[in-house]
């Protein structure tokens, strides 16, 4: 499995863990039944701490996306459509806000920002 850690990113390392997987499961290149690397062995490869790679793993499990069995390990589940456009749609979300606070910290105001969006979506149409 390619993970990438950023180390200089403000984002936690099990987070930046979750998000590759996750983004893996949404565009298929991690099928439900893939079996993921053991604590150990990702902790190894990723020179990080095992208790971080359990976090990931547990919070993805929490998630949908991941289910543990006792000896067999984490396996990719099989995600629920529902759940896939739910974490499509919060990542638009969090770049579209993302966005909408680099127009506020540089002066455009409210109706700056809606105006903008409009004409790009009318652009787009």
């Amino acid at each position: 499995m390619n993970i990438i850690i950023n180390n200089s990113s403000i984002q936690p390392i099990y987070e930046q863990i979750c998000a590759q997987i996750k983004e893996s499961v949404m565009k298929g290149a991690l099928k439900p039944g893939t079996i993921l690397p053991s604590v150990r062995n990702l902790s190894k490869e990723l020179r990080i701490s095992a208790l971080t790679v359990k976090k990931a793993y547990d919070a993805l499990e929490q998630q949908g996306f991941v289910v543990t069995i006792h000896g067999k390990g984490s396996i990719i589940a099989d995600v629920n459509p529902n759940m896939a456009q739910e974490e499509k749609q919060k990542e638009i979300e969090k770049k579209i806000e993302q966005a909408i606070r680099l127009a506020r910290e540089n002066g455009m105001s409210k109706e700056d920002i809606s105006e903008l969006f409009r004409l790009i979506l009318e652009d787009l149409t």
